[in-house]
C-alpha cells in the first residue's frame, strides 16, 4: 500500500489528509500527518479569541477527532531526503527516526517574520497560534486589574497602553477587535476611564489593509480614531527594548502588551530538504500543486498553503504567486487531495485556479468592512458578513456549532472577563504550601572495630554549638566563603 506522507496539520495539510479519508478506496493509500500539535488552528478567529469573543477551544480542530483513517504523529519532521524517500521525524519525546514514504506533502505553514529590531524578541507577541491569542486575552485582563488599583502615572499608563506593529489584515483585526475589547471593560472597571486607555498602530507604509479599496482603508483609519486609536503611518519602530517604544518619528512611550503582525515567513524546516527552494525560502510548486519549476517536476513530491509558492493563475497575486491566506490554503489541500487520489489511478491532474472572491475583516463588535473589487460594505452589514462567512467556513460541522453558540451566549450573556494567566504558573499555589520532607539527621559514627593500642583519656564532652550567624570571609583567591551556615550555602 503506498504511504502518503503530509508534513503539518495546518490549514492545507487537515484539508488535504480530510479529503483523502473521503475520497480514497478501502487500502488505496495509508496516509500519516506529522505535526508537533495535536489540532489545527483557525487562524482568522485569532482577534476573536484575543478579544474573547470565542472560546479559545472552540477556534481548533483537534486532528484526533476529525482524522479517524489517518495516523497522526505527534512530531517534528527535522529532515527530508527526497532521493531515498526518507523523512527524519523527531518525535515532542524520544529519539528521531526515519520514516519511509512513497508520496510527500509539505504544508509546513508558515512563522512569524519579525526584524533586528532591539527589543522585539525580548517583549513582543506574535499572533499566528492559538496559545498567542489567548495570552494576549489573559494579559489585557490582567494588567485592567492592576492598573485599576494604581494611581494616575508611567506605571498605569504602561499597563494600558497597547501597540500593534504591522497594518495588514492580521494587524487590523486585532487591533480593532481589542479596542472595542477594552471599551466593553470600562463598565466593569470604574477606576479606568476611556481616555486612560491608550491604542497604537505602527505601520511602515503609507496606508493599511493593502487587500481592500484605499477608500475603504481611509473609512476603517477614521472609524478607529473615532473609537479612540491612533495609526501611525509611514512609521518605522526603532526600539522595543524595556517596553519603551521608540519611532522612527521622534515620538516614544511605553507600553506593557506589544503585538507583532508585520508578515510571516516559510516555515524553516524547509532547510533541511533537498526540495527546490525559490528566492524567498518558500517551495517551489507548479500550478498543479506537484513540487517543481516549469521545466522539471519532481516526482511524488507536494505543496501547499503558506510555505509553497503556488503559481496565481487569476492574475491577482503578488508576485504572480497566491498570496498567503486561510482561503488559498483550504482550497489548495482539497485540489491536492484530488490530484494525489488521480495520480495513483493515473488520471489527469487539475491547476489551481482560485479568484479571489473579496475580503472580509471584523472590527470589533458591530464593526466590520467588506471589499470585493468595486464593492465595499461597511459597519454593522460588513460585520454579519464576517461572522457569516468564516462561520461557515469553520471546518467540521462540530466545530461550526461550537462557534455559533458561543457568539448566541456572548450575546445573551456577554463576553467572559475572567483571566486565567497564572495558568503558565499552575503549580505555583500547591508547591507555596506543599509540606516537604525534614532533611535526615547526621547518622552516629561506626563503633571502631578493635581497641586503640594506646586510649588516651577521652576529651569531655561539648555541648553543640549554636549555629553561627552567616559572613562572607575572603578567601586565600579572592571567593568569599560562608562561615557558619549551611556549607551548600556558598556564594
Amino acid at each position: 500500500m503506498p504511504k502518503i506522507l503530509i508534513v503539518g496539520g495546518g490549514y492545507a495539510g487537515f484539508y488535504t489528509a480530510w479529503k483523502l479519508e473521503k475520497w480514497l478506496r478501502p487500502g488505496e493509500a495509508e496516509v500519516t500527518v506529522v505535526d508537533p500539535l495535536p489540532y489545527m488552528t483557525y487562524q482568522p478567529f485569532l482577534p476573536e479569541v484575543a478579544a474573547g469573543s470565542i472560546e479559545p477551544r472552540h477556534a481548533i480542530v483537534p486532528l484526533r477527532r476529525h482524522l479517524k483513517k489517518t495516523a497522526i504523529v505527534a512530531a517534528k519532521v527535522t529532515g527530508i531526503d527526497h532521493a531515498s524517500k526518507t523523512a527524519t521525524i523527531t518525535p515532542n519525546i524520544g529519539e528521531p527516526y526515519e520514516f519511509a514514504y512513497d508520496q510527500i506533502v509539505v504544508t509546513a505553514g508558515s512563522v512569524s517574520r519579525t526584524f533586528p529590531i532591539p527589543g522585539v524578541a525580548d517583549e513582543a507577541i506574535g499572533l499566528k497560534t492559538i496559545e498567542e491569542a489567548v495570552a494576549i486575552r489573559d494579559r489585557i485582563l490582567t494588567n485592567m486589574d492592576k492598573a485599576a488599583g494604581l494611581p494616575a502615572g508611567p506605571e498605569r499608563d504602561r499597563l494600558l497602553t497597547v501597540v500593534v506593529v504591522g497594518g495588514g489584515f492580521a494587524g487590523i483585526e486585532i487591533f480593532a477587535e481589542l479596542r472595542s475589547f477594552v471599551s466593553g471593560l470600562l463598565k466593569q472597571y470604574p477606576e479606568i476611564k476611556f481616555e486612560d486607555t491608550h491604542f497604537h498602530l505602527i505601520e511602515a507604509m503609507g496606508r493599511i489593509m493593502p487587500e481592500v479599496s484605499l477608500p475603504t482603508s481611509l473609512w476603517v483609519i477614521k472609524n478607529l480614531a473615532e473609537r479612540g486609536a491612533e495609526i501611525h503611518l509611514d512609521t518605522q519602530l526603532k526600539s522595543a527594548v524595556g517596553g519603551v517604544i521608540e519611532l522612527s518619528t521622534g515620538e516614544s512611550f511605553e507600553s506593557d502588551t506589544i503585538i507583532w503582525t508585520a508578515g510571516v515567513m516559510a516555515s524553516p524546516m524547509l532547510k533541511g530538504t533537498d526540495l527546490p527552494i525559490e528566492e524567498r525560502g518558500r517551495l517551489q510548486v507548479r500550478p498543479d500543486l506537484r513540487v517543481g519549476t516549469a521545466d522539471e517536476i519532481v516526482a511524488d513530491a507536494w505543496g501547499a498553503g503558506d510555505v509553497s509558492a503556488v503559481p496565481d493563475l487569476s492574475g491577482g497575486g503578488v508576485g504572480g504567486f497566491c498570496v498567503p491566506n486561510a482561503q488559498h490554503a483550504v482550497r489548495q489541500g482539497r485540489l491536492m487531495a484530488k490530484n494525489i487520489v488521480a495520480d495513483l489511478r493515473g488520471e489527469k491532474l487539475v491547476e489551481y485556479n482560485h479568484k479571489n472572491q473579496g475580503a472580509v475583516a471584523g472590527l470589533g463588535l458591530g464593526v466590520g468592512a467588506f471589499q470585493s473589487g468595486k464593492i465595499a460594505v461597511k459597519g454593522l452589514p460588513a460585520w454579519f458578513m464576517h461572522r457569516g462567512y468564516h462561520g461557515l467556513a469553520m471546518p467540521t460541522w462540530e466545530r461550526k456549532y461550537r462557534v455559533i453558540w458561543n457568539w448566541v451566549l456572548n450575546f445573551l450573556l456577554g463576553r467572559d472577563i475572567a483571566s486565567l494567566e497564572a495558568r503558565v504558573t499552575p503549580r505555583a499555589a500547591f508547591e507555596a504550601f506543599a509540606s516537604r520532607p525534614r532533611p535526615a539527621a547526621d547518622a552516629p559514627a561506626p563503633a571502631p572495630t578493635e581497641p586503640a593500642p594506646a586510649a588516651k583519656k577521652p576529651a569531655a564532652k561539648r555541648a553543640p554549638a549554636k549555629k553561627a550567624p552567616e559572613k562572607s570571609l575572603p578567601s586565600p583567591e579572592g571567593a568569599p566563603v560562608v562561615v557558619g551556615g549551611d556549607p551548600a550555602d556558598t556564594k
